[in-house]
């Protein structure tokens, strides 16, 4: 059974063939103006321009079977539209060979363009089409100068182009012919011999990105179960921890003390770390997220309000502007929370004490635009493509803080990616640098949503 890729597929072609066709249909009529206007050679123009007339009428229809065919989301069968790829190229067939016949025949050297149409169908088709094809075109061109020869029907010189008495040369008409089946069959031969292999190689990669989604789906399965129980024993020790550090368990000396504090202060750095992890891998099994209008402000304000008691701890100054059009985008407004947080988290993280962060909320046409800017240590510009990505962090960024997880912004950029929109970094001229997301304001898969009149 054909893949739905490869109908889709097919079916770029079978308009790309259309596409093309109208280009040819310029190139003949203005090639026949040119040729009798300024280049002076004797050509039965009037039918010629009959053809490219025809030629359009006939690619109209096409154009409209195709559509009839694929409009409104209809999925056409493979088998459907490799027929209609085999009519479009037998039908070039007939129409070049009644083109040659009026300009020239044998002695017009655009009857190597069959060649060009043997390499169309070798890579669209089937072997054994591409093979039928070739035998039409031998056929056709070889019915056309045999016809001529004999002269069964007129032979239409190329007066100003060619001498036109090449095609009473029966030594010429059946060597061309001769080399001209010749070619075409063993370009169909070579064509589909590389086209095959290419299929084949590409159903192997086909094959192997399945094989690795079921693997990365197991491996995920695996962390989030793995992740769920380390964080219930952290969970545990941090509880002790506490009592201990509360001195409920009972009295304790200083180096007692300063003992438990670091060992609370790790265990809640691994418990944060398995927390992101946790997330991280929940999202990437959970294949759709509910998703609903709503203001942007409210998800952007709690960002603030959580992020604003870490930045007082470095005096960093926090400031906030919002477009007064800026209201709802579409999307889950708890994850969207979890990444402007994220955003947030890392800029005060990452900026020098009575620093400042910027976070801007603008309005775009189709979407709202996030930015947090900061006057922190900037990304090398080598790294900028690499931050997004899990468990990677900045070479400055580890000489600052040692015990980064690397998950925070790979986790905006998966929840940005599920609704839709677009996360990047760049750095500010005069220090810090800018997180900058997109959020879409409608649903991409349901209607807009209309106003309550």
């Amino acid at each position: 059974m054909e893949t739905l890729l490869e109908t889709t597929n097919l079916v770029k072609r079978a308009y790309w063939l259309v596409r093309l066709r109208w280009l040819a249909i310029a190139v003949l009529a203005a090639g026949t103006f040119v040729a009798g206007r300024f280049l002076k050679i004797q050509l039965p123009a009037p039918m010629l321009y009959l053809i490219a007339a025809g030629v359009l009428v006939y690619n109209f229809l096409l154009f409209d079977l195709l559509r009839y065919f694929t409009w409104g989301g209809k999925s056409a069968s493979h088998k459907t539209i490799g027929r209609i790829i085999t009519f479009q190229i037998c039908g070039d067939l007939f129409i070049l060979t009644a083109i040659l016949h009026y300009s020239g025949g044998i002695e017009n050297p655009f009857f190597l363009y069959f060649v060009f149409h043997m390499v169309l169908g070798s890579v669209f088709l089937t072997a054994r089409q591409s093979y039928l094809h070739a035998t039409l075109a031998v056929f056709l061109f070889g019915g056309l100068i045999v016809l001529e020869y004999l002269e069964v029907i007129n032979h239409y010189a190329l007066t100003g182009f060619a001498t036109g008495v090449l095609y009473h040369s029966g030594l010429f008409v059946f060597g061309t012919l001769f080399v001209f089946s010749t070619t075409l069959y063993l370009v169909v031969y070579m064509t589909t011999s590389i086209s095959t292999q290419l299929k084949k190689q590409q159903q192997e990669y086909e094959r192997a990105n399945i094989q690795l989604s079921q693997k990365d789906h197991l491996k995920n399965e695996y962390v989030l179960r793995l992740t769920h129980d380390i964080r219930g024993h952290l969970a545990a020790i941090q509880s002790c921890l506490n009592i201990v550090g509360d001195t409920i368990a009972g009295a304790l000396n200083e180096r007692q003390t300063d003992l438990i504090n670091r060992a609370c202060r790790r265990t809640a750095k691994c418990m944060a770390f398995v927390t992101a992890l946790l997330k991280l891998t929940r999202m990437k099994l959970s294949g759709t997220v509910e998703m609903s209008y709503f203001s942007i402000k409210s998800p952007i304000f709690n960002a603030l309000a959580v992020a604003e008691t870490r930045a007082a701890m470095k005096s960093i100054n926090i400031s906030c502007e919002i477009q007064p059009s800026v209201d709802e985008v579409y999307g889950e407004p708890v994850l969207i929370e979890e990444a402007i947080a994220n955003l947030l988290f890392n800029a005060v993280r990452y900026t020098p004490e009575k620093g400042t962060v910027r976070l801007c909320a603008k309005d775009q046409p189709d979407c709202v635009l996030l930015e947090v800017s900061d006057t922190g240590i900037g990304i090398p510009e080598n790294e900028l493509t690499n931050i997004f990505e899990e468990f990677y962090r900045a070479s400055n960024a580890k000489k600052v803080e040692r015990d980064g997880t690397g998950l925070g912004l790979s986790i905006a950029r998966q929840v940005v990616q599920r609704h839709g929109g677009r996360i990047w970094a760049r750095n500010n001229q005069d220090g810090g640098s800018t997180f900058s997301i997109t959020l879409p304001k409608i649903s991409q898969e349901t209607p807009k949503k209309q106003d309550n009149f």
